[in-house]
Parts: C-alpha cells; sequence; structure tokens
C-alpha cells in the first residue's frame, strides 16, 4: 500500500483490508445508533421550549408595539417577518426529516422511532446523483441559501446587526467543506451521504433548533434596539405643567413646562415660551388673560448628534368669573389604577374644603386639606360626584368619570438592568428583577420564578429570583457571545392581595 508494483497476493491483502474496513462502518453498534437518537430527541424537547419562550417574546413586542406604536411598531414588524420566515423552512426542514424517517414506524409504546435499526442511509439516491446533487439535493441547499437571505433582507444594512448576520452566515453556511485530509466536499456529501438516517434526522432537528435559537437572538436584538430608541431626545415629551386648571380673571398664573422624564440634568440648549429655563424646566409666570380657554405654547431647542432638535409644546388653561364648576385632578394621571392607592385633589374654585363633599366608590378622605384616596374596584371607570355650598348659601354640583386601568406588564431585569453584559460568573449571582417602566406610583414588586434558556442547552425552570444549581451548570456550558434568556417571569405586587400582573417582559445576559 506504500506504492510501487504489489504482488497478486498482497492487493488481494489490500483488498480484503478495505472491505473489512467498510464493514465495521456498516455496521455501526446499537448505542451509537441510540446515542443519536437521544440527541435528536434532547433537540426536539429544546426546541418546543425555544418555540414557546419565542412566542412569549413575539407577545411582548406586539403589546408594545400596540401600547406605543411609535417607539415599537417598526421593531414588531420586523419580528413578525422573521417569525414567518422562520416557521416556513421549519417546516420545510420537517418535510426533509419525513423523507429520511420513511419505512420506520414509531413504536406505539413509546412514541419513538426504532433508532437501532435506521443504520443505512436512506436518502442518498433521492439527494445525490453521480458526484453531485439531484433536483433534491440542490432544492436544499437553495433553500438554506434563501432562509439566510430572506433573514437579512429583514434586518437590513444597519451596522446594529453586522454580528447577527455573521452569526447566521456562519450558522447556515452551505460553502463546500474541508475532511481530514483536506479535501473540499459538498455541503450535503459531507452532512449526509453514507450516513445513517438517525444521523441524518438529528442533523436535520439540530438545523431547526439553529432557526429557532436565530429567531429567539433576532427578537432580543428588536426588543433592545426599541427600547435604545426610545431613550432618544426625539421621543420626549413636552408636559405643560400648571399649579390649578382654572384662574380668576386678572389672577397670576403659575406652574411649570417639564419634560417628560422630569430630569434636571437634561438642559435644552433653547427655549421660546412665556417663561424661562430653570432647571430642566421652563418655570412659567404671566398675567392671566380674558375669560375663557386660553393657550401656552413655545419650543425647547436640544442639541443631539451636532444638530438641534425642536420639540414643541402646547397647553390650556382656563379662565372663570367665578366659581360654577368642580376642579377634579389625579394627581398623579389622568386615569385611576387598580391594585394601587391613586392619590386625588377635589376642590371647589373659591370655597372651602369644609364645604365641599366628594363621593364615588372606592374614594376616601385622605386628611389633609382636598385630598382624598382612590382605590378602584371592579369595572372600567368610576364617578366622582362632587358638591359644594357657596358662600351665598347655594349649592352646585359637577361630577367626572374616569378610566380605571391595571397596572400595565413590568419588564424584566438581570442585574438591575433589561439587557445585560458580562462574564458567565456574573450572571450566576445575579438576582432577577422586575420594573415598571414610566410608572408614577411606588409600588414593590417581587420575582418568585423564571425560566432561562442558554443557546443549545433546555429551558431551566427556576424558583424564586436567585439561579439555583441546575441554572448555573446550564450557564456554565454558555460561551463567548451567547444570548442567555429569562423569560415566563413571575412577578407579585407587594400588599396587593391577590391581585396579578399582566405577563413580565423577559430580559437578556451576552456572555462576554
Amino acid at each position: 500500500m506504500a506504492g510501487g508494483k504489489l504482488t497478486p497476493r498482497q492487493k488481494m491483502i489490500n483488498l480484503m483490508y478495505l472491505v473489512f474496513i467498510a464493514m465495521l462502518a456498516l455496521n455501526m453498534s446499537k448505542e451509537v445508533l441510540t446515542a443519536f437518537g437521544n440527541f435528536n430527541d434532547k433537540f426536539d424537547e429544546s426546541n418546543k421550549l425555544t418555540e414557546e419562550s419565542n412566542e412569549g417574546l413575539l407577545t411582548a413586542l406586539n403589546t408594545k408595539a400596540s401600547d406605543e406604536p411609535a417607539k415599537y411598531g417598526a421593531s414588531a414588524k420586523m419580528a413578525q417577518d422573521v417569525s414567518k420566515i422562520s416557521k416556513e423552512f421549519v417546516a420545510f426542514i420537517e418535510t426533509l426529516k419525513k423523507e429520511v424517517t420513511e419505512g420506520f414506524e414509531v413504536d406505539s409504546k413509546t412514541g419513538k422511532l426504532p433508532f437501532e435499526s435506521m443504520d443505512k442511509s436512506t436518502i442518498d439516491e433521492k439527494w445525490f446523483q453521480g458526484d453531485g446533487y439531484s433536483a433534491r439535493g440542490k432544492e436544499i441547499v437553495t433553500r438554506i441559501d434563501k432562509y439566510v437571505a430572506d433573514i437579512k433582507s429583514v434586518v437590513g444594512n444597519d451596522v446594529k446587526f453586522i454580528p447577527f448576520i455573521k452569526e447566521l452566515e456562519k450558522k447556515f453556511s452551505t460553502a463546500d467543506i474541508a475532511n481530514r485530509e483536506g479535501v473540499k466536499i459538498k455541503y450535503l456529501d459531507y452532512k449526509t451521504k453514507g450516513f445513517p438516517a438517525v444521523s441524518t434526522l438529528t442533523f436535520l432537528t439540530a438545523m431547526q433548533n439553529d432557526v429557532k435559537n436565530t429567531e429567539a437572538g433576532a427578537y432580543n436584538l428588536f426588543l433592545g434596539n426599541a427600547l435604545k430608541s426610545a431613550a432618544s431626545m426625539k421621543n420626549f415629551q413636552a408636559i405643560v405643567v400648571l399649579d390649578k386648571n382654572a384662574y380668576f380673571q386678572g389672577e397670576q398664573v403659575t406652574g411649570k413646562v417639564v419634560l417628560g422624564r422630569y430630569d434636571a440634568n437634561t438642559q435644552p440648549t433653547s427655549f421660546k415660551g412665556p417663561g424661562k429655563i430653570e432647571n430642566g424646566q421652563a418655570v412659567i409666570s404671566m398675567t392671566a388673560g380674558g375669560i375663557g380657554e386660553q393657550n401656552i405654547s413655545g419650543e425647547f431647542g436640544f442639541l443631539e448628534d451636532g444638530k438641534e432638535i425642536p420639540l414643541k409644546f402646547e397647553g390650556k388653561y382656563v379662565v372663570v368669573p367665578r366659581p360654577n364648576s368642580a376642579t377634579i385632578s389625579a394627581d398623579k394621571m389622568n386615569v385611576v389604577y387598580r391594585g394601587v392607592v391613586n392619590p386625588m385633589t377635589i376642590s371647589f374654585a373659591g370655597v372651602s374644603d369644609k364645604d365641599v363633599t366628594a363621593s364615588g366608590a372606592g374614594l376616601s378622605k385622605a386628611g389633609a386639606m382636598g385630598k382624598y384616596n382612590m382605590s378602584p374596584g371592579a369595572g372600567r371607570e368610576v364617578v366622582i360626584n362632587v358638591s359644594a355650598k357657596l358662600p351665598d348659601g347655594k349649592m352646585v354640583s359637577d361630577k367626572k368619570v374616569f378610566r380605571i386601568k391595571g397596572i400595565p406588564g413590568p419588564s424584566g431585569t438581570i442585574r438591575g438592568e433589561y439587557a445585560a453584559k458580562g462574564p458567565k460568573s456574573s450572571l450566576e449571582i445575579s438576582s432577577v428583577g422586575a420594573k415598571l417602566e414610566d410608572f408614577d406610583f411606588e409600588v414593590g414588586l417581587n420575582v418568585t420564578g423564571f425560566t432561562i434558556k442558554v443557546p443549545g442547552q433546555p429551558t431551566v425552570v427556576v424558583s424564586g429570583n436567585k439561579m439555583d444549581s441546575r441554572a448555573r451548570a446550564a450557564i456554565a456550558k454558555a460561551s463567548r457571545g451567547d444570548v442567555v434568556i429569562i423569560n415566563n417571569i413571575q412577578t407579585k405586587l407587594v400588599g396587593a392581595g391577590n391581585y396579578m400582573l399582566p405577563k413580565t417582559a423577559p430580559c437578556t445576559f451576552e456572555i462576554q
């Protein structure tokens, strides 16, 4: 076998040696075949859990897009496109798995295929022709390439997605592969040709797992980018906050115009309006005009990326000649929330607090002058009725309807962040929490459980807000660049009895 001319006897010995090697290759042990089958089952289980997690992420994005279309609409649309493309590709792979397992019956008792009998290739004649691919083989490679192209068309050329695209191209590359001798072999030849059916089945199930993990990675990117976009100065809102809503003619109108975050560190570069800038807000001071509705308007200017971004504001106030209607306002917002105590101020202009009576389902006096607490119960609206005795002894009354809303769904956090980064050791000791974004009430939230999904590992269910031994074991198997998804976060509102919060949005941790 070392070269040169061989004797007939040596040629026969060489031929027998090659036949012996081929027989060993064809007669794989039952243990090896069963191991492939077990891997296939593990991938199947992981695929189901990842699919559930992906549905949760997609639902969270769709919900946010419905509530705040300007912030999350584009991200939700991209996620929906990725979902459609991924489902179609997974379904195509499922047709290939049926071809591979054709002729093998599932055991009625175990529900499993006969892995030990799947030691021969079932697709060589279907997927290959001579040294190349058959029509079916070409279709398979084309569909894999199309999946990559379709996903890339959704995310576009934004630099934020470059690492994601590189990983996508690497994971689903159909380029020729060099074997141990350095010889280039076609992709499907290298992966499936001549392999036992159970091996090819596992290869296809693993590809479905890659698709679902790619889908999860895309959703988390879209969610993270939407949150980052939401923090831009373009998305701030200017709010006119007057000390009260109605004034007597000639009375001084006092109040302020503030940014939505009430952040003193946010300094505008210019301001046009009835007042002056103090600590990031415009303090208003002017004389009330004639009787009727009056407008307040102006404009902030902010420097962002070297350009001034204009932010206009507009508000209204009413000038009244004498008390003829009640002023009812929620101290924190325009609606009242179920599950918390809503502080309210109720008064009649020009009427002493002792001569004002207010009533409504869930309304109670708070002690201070004009202060009430509202704890709404069932229903979608609550009516506040107010009556007052004027200085001349006449009685006047008014009422106002407030919408009742539930507390919005919180967002999950890891190490206090929605999308954290760091080493595995940091994740292992980090706590899972929850926050209510842009919610004006101070409430306590307790996390009682969650699931953690490490790429390539089964989803782990954890009780409490700390990583248990199973979670730490899964984290230990993560690789640099992996995005760990913390989902199905169970959150309770402290001191609210049986009140249940809506679903908590997932959070992520990128291993570095």
